[in-house]
């Protein structure tokens, strides 16, 4: 099952502040998210966790972690 997560999850797992996960969003950095509504946003909780799994390979030696979905 596919669990949405609004920015105050994404936030408080990525230790990311609003702007920042906007900046890195426009970029190309960062997950993408989905919109909910005309003024409604979230973010697919594997996707962010996948992109947390992504920064630790980096920081370890730059080896790509695979994640089974």
């Amino acid at each position: 099952m596919t669990k949405l997560m609004r920015l105050k999850e994404v936030m408080e797992m990525t230790g990311l502040s609003r702007s920042y996960v906007y900046q890195l969003m426009a970029e190309g950095d960062f997950p993408q998210s989905v919109s909910l509504g005309a003024r409604a946003v979230a973010w697919v909780e594997s996707e962010v966790q996948d992109w947390i799994l992504e920064r630790i390979a980096q920081r370890d030696g730059g080896v790509e972690t695979q994640v089974a979905n």
